[in-house]
């Protein structure tokens, strides 16, 4: 399975996706900082599964229909920064898919996540990391999850690592840095929590009219 996780920078990148899908042969698109409105009911041979409908700047997944049926769909708010209680720019802040895998019967969850800007403090985003996760057990108990998004959280991973694991989870970066616009600001900022996956590869795609990098992530059920 092939999921690329990709930060579209205000919709900036949106006309990139269907030859970024077509390319990498996509088999789910997890986007962040999209426009809802603006968004197709299709990229490339992948239908819109669902996208956020409360942001300023949405979540929106999308899937192979001859790979994976729909089972359900949750938009999950979590705590929220002082940036996000002043600017409103996200009220949902983790957009979950369950999907039916068509040729092993089995089923999963991916969600595409977007943390607190990096006005917030790391232990906020944490905070909001664990209840995602607590929140996804909920949807699907029992069940593999895939979360890949924007975590924004470029230092200080140990303490990430150590938030992930105690949840009973794997932490995985791409093979390069995710976000190289502004010297400052460069690191991995788009990655993978998972349980229940193998997690081949996470490749970090070319730089595009994004601020982020896509990442292609190369998973299987365990």
């Amino acid at each position: 399975m092939k999921v690329i996780s990709y930060n579209l920078r205000k919709h900036r990148a949106a006309g990139e996706l269907d030859a970024l899908v077509d390319e990498h042969g996509a088999d789910i698109l997890c986007l962040q900082e999209c426009d809802v409105a603006a968004l197709p009911d299709r990229v490339g041979d992948l239908v819109l599964a669902q996208a956020t409908q409360g942001n300023r700047l949405g979540l929106a997944v999308f899937y192979r229909e001859n790979t994976f049926r729909l089972h359900s769909l949750r938009a999950i708010e979590l705590k929220k920064s002082l940036h996000d209680r002043m600017l409103k720019p996200a009220h949902e802040r983790v957009l979950a898919v369950r999907l039916h895998d068509i040729d092993d019967g089995r089923e999963m969850i991916v969600a595409s996540f977007h943390a607190a800007p990096l006005t917030a403090l790391n232990s906020l985003r944490r905070t909001q990391i664990r209840s995602a996760l607590t929140e996804l057990e909920a949807f699907g108990p029992g069940i593999p999850i895939l979360m890949v998004g924007d975590y924004n959280y470029p230092v200080f991973k140990e303490n990430l690592g150590q938030t992930v694991r105690d949840h009973g989870y794997t932490l995985t970066l791409s093979d390069e840095r995710t976000y190289t616009r502004y010297r400052v600001f460069k690191g991995h900022y788009d990655f993978a929590t998972s349980e229940g996956f193998d997690i081949d590869s996470i490749r970090t795609l070319p730089q595009r009219a994004s601020d982020h990098r896509p990442i292609l992530i190369t998973a299987q059920l365990s």
